[in-house]
């Protein structure tokens, strides 16, 4: 026993061990405990707050016992200042990773609850991370006692010629976060182009924007520059829900009161089995014109997102041509009347 308190070099082995078996029994029972807890309640801030610091009990409890073995001697002055300093850094380094994890969770969460706020995309997750990174880094090198001025003039002369190098990148790069900015188009939204791409936005990354068609859900790769610049048309602004209409035709001898009637009742019971709820807006018929063979009319139905007018239209296709068939009302066949005439026989 006397052998292990006198020797320095025994103690200090001693004490990162036994920072080190703290570190552990600290993530795997006090941590571990907190994360069963925090699973059994509503929100999720506080599995957010758990996950952040997965491990770094093990990191601080570590450094905590090399500083203590820091301190039982046999080190030199320099050698032990430069051990600190290495500690130092670990810290700061752990504590810049637990904010990055806050904030990128942080971002993942507050567009659920608010829609004003700006969308959980790659893009903002990187810059947010970017920023925190870049704090991180400089308190690091004041901590070396290494100067930030001289640092910060090299990096804005070498950009400059990174700038010129990377102009389609730091094009896409804009105009991703200006497309943000705006909120115009955001993750989940329907969007349509110009040029014929569709689809919902699955993310807006740094140099593009993926879009999943629907329904083959193929991935579309769209440069942020491209997006910016052309005429895009978002379904799911103002509003998520739409109207879906559905073009009809009835005999010119229908009662289109009847019909109107009809048609509307057929629409609330399709809408109520498949939107499972009460939609803001009442379905309706607007009779069109006077068509060939048929008065035409279109049916208004009211969706609640833009993938469920598919499904509605099917369901109210069918379940309208039943119904007119049971009620007597005829959808007739595209007729015309050609008229023939005999021609005037060759002379002989």
């Amino acid at each position: 026993m006397e052998f292990l308190t006198g020797n320095p070099w025994i103690l200090g082995l001693g004490l990162v061990l036994a920072g080190i078996l703290a570190g552990i029994l600290i993530e795997r029972f006090l941590v571990g405990a907190f994360r069963v807890l925090a699973k059994r309640t509503e929100s999720t801030w506080d599995d957010l707050l758990i996950g952040a610091i997965r491990w770094m009990p093990l990191v601080w409890c570590t450094a905590a016992g090399i500083w203590a073995a820091t301190g039982v001697g046999g080190l030199s002055e320099n050698l032990q200042t430069r051990i600190n300093q290495v500690l130092q850094v670990a810290v700061i380094v752990s504590f810049t990773l637990i904010a990055m994890r806050l904030a990128s969770g942080a971002i993942e969460r507050i567009p659920s609850r608010d829609k004003d706020r700006l969308p959980s995309t790659s893009l903002v997750t990187n810059l947010v991370n970017l920023v925190i990174g870049t704090i991180g880094l400089f308190l690091v090198l004041q901590n070396l006692d290494i100067q930030i001025t001289p640092l910060i003039t090299a990096l804005g002369i070498g950009g400059l010629a990174v700038a010129l190098a990377l102009q389609d990148t730091l094009g896409n790069l804009f105009a991703g976060v200006s497309i943000i900015v705006a909120g115009q188009v955001r993750t989940g939204d329907y969007i349509r182009m110009d040029s014929g791409e569709e689809g919902f936005v699955t993310d807006v990354k740094a140099r593009n924007t993926t879009i999943r068609t629907f329904p083959d859900r193929n991935l579309v790769v769209i440069p942020n520059s491209v997006l910016a610049s052309r005429v895009v048309t978002n379904y799911s602004l103002p509003r998520r829900s739409l109207l879906v209409s559905v073009p009809v035709g009835v005999a010119y001898d229908s009662d289109l009161e009847h019909v109107e009637r009809v048609a509307i009742e057929v629409a609330k019971e399709v809408l109520e089995r498949v939107e499972r709820h009460v939609a803001d807006t009442d379905p309706a018929v607007r009779y069109q014109e006077f068509g060939d063979s048929s008065i035409n009319l279109n049916v208004l139905l009211p969706a609640s997102r833009f993938r469920n007018q598919f499904l509605i239209k099917h369901e109210f296709i069918k379940a309208l041509h039943a119904r007119f068939n049971h009620e007597g009302i005829e959808i007739p066949f595209p007729i015309r009347t050609v008229y023939m005439r005999n021609p005037t026989p060759p002379p002989e």
